[in-house]
C-alpha cells in the first residue's frame, strides 16, 4: 500500500533530479547536516533506527564518499550535530542527541572529519542549521563560513530530509535572496546522501502522540519543496575542471 501511494505520488509531483558539475576554478562547500548517532546508528537513542535501514545506510556512505572528496581538495566543510540540552525539549519529539552524549556526535564513518583542518563543526539545538549558527551578539557561524571562504556553490547532505535538511535550505535560499550570504549562488541538495526515518502508520497509531512518517513518501517530498524554494537537487555530484576560454 505504501508503495502504490509513493508511485502515486511522485506521478503527481514529479520530481527532475540532474547532474551537478562543481567547476574546479570557484569555491564549493559542502554542509553535512546531523549525520549523527542519534539519528543514523541503531539502537543509539530514542528517535535513532531500529534496524538496519538501506536509505540511511547509502546516506551516510555517500556522504562519506563526498566529504573525503571535498577534504582531499582542501575545499570547505561544514557539519551541523544536533546538541540538546536536557531540560530543553523539542517537540513533538522526545529527548534526543543529548550534549555531552555519544548520541549527539558524528557516526562512526565521519568521526575522522573532527581532525580535518579544512572542517567546521557546529553544534545546533535546533532544527535549522542556519538559526542554530546564531550567535548571541547577533552574528552567524554560517553567514561567516560562507563569506571568510567565498563560496559559490553549497552542497548539502544529511538527514532528516524533510526536516533539519529542508528547514536549512529554506533559510539559507532566503537568507541569500536578502542578499546576505553573498557571494553565495547556487544550493546543490544532493539526494542520494539524504535520508530521512520511517514510522509506519501502525505503529505511528499504537503510539499516543507519534505520527506517521513513510520513509520513501517523505524523502521525496522533502526534496520536491527543496526544489520548490529554489535548491538544485542532484542525482550525482561530480568534481570537473573548466576549461578557461
Amino acid at each position: 500500500m505504501v508503495s502504490h501511494t509513493v508511485e502515486l505520488l511522485k506521478n503527481e509531483i514529479p520530481l527532475e533530479q540532474e547532474s551537478v558539475v562543481l567547476a574546479e576554478d570557484t569555491v564549493n562547500g559542502l554542509v553535512l547536516v546531523d549525520i549523527i548517532n542519534g539519528f543514523c546508528t541503531v539502537g543509539a537513542g530514542n528517535l535513532a533506527p531500529r534496524e538496519s535501514n538501506k536509505q540511511i545506510s547509502e546516506m551516510i556512505s555517500e556522504s562519506a564518499r563526498l566529504a573525503r572528496e571535498f577534504c582531499e581538495k582542501k575545499l570547505p566543510v561544514m557539519a551541523f550535530l544536533d546538541s540538546h540540552q536536557p531540560n530543553k525539549p523539542e517537540e513533538p519529539y522526545p529527548p534526543h542527541c543529548i550534549a555531552g552524549t555519544d548520541e549527539s556526535n558524528l557516526v562512526p564513518a565521519l568521526r575522522w572529519l573532527e581532525n580535518e583542518t579544512n572542517v567546521t563543526i557546529r553544534r545546533k539545538d535546533c532544527f535549522d542549521g542556519y538559526v542554530g549558527s546564531m550567535e548571541q551578539d547577533g552574528s552567524n557561524v554560517f553567514v561567516d563560513w560562507v563569506k571568510k571562504n567565498k563560496i559559490k556553490t553549497v552542497v548539502v547532505v544529511g538527514v532528516c530530509t524533510d526536516i533539519c535538511v529542508l528547514d536549512f535550505v529554506c533559510s539559507t535560499m532566503s537568507a541569500k535572496n536578502r542578499g546576505f550570504l553573498k557571494p553565495l549562488e547556487n544550493v546543490v541538495v544532493y539526494s542520494n546522501a539524504c535520508a530521512t526515518f520511517n514510522v509506519p502508520l501502525d505503529v505511528a497509531t499504537s503510539n499516543k502522540g507519534a505520527l506517521a512518517h513513510p520513509q520513501e513518501f517523505m524523502h521525496h517530498v522533502g526534496l520536491y519543496m527543496a526544489k520548490e524554494r529554489g535548491a538544485k537537487i542532484a542525482k550525482e555530484v561530480l568534481f570537473a575542471t573548466v576549461k578557461k576560454v
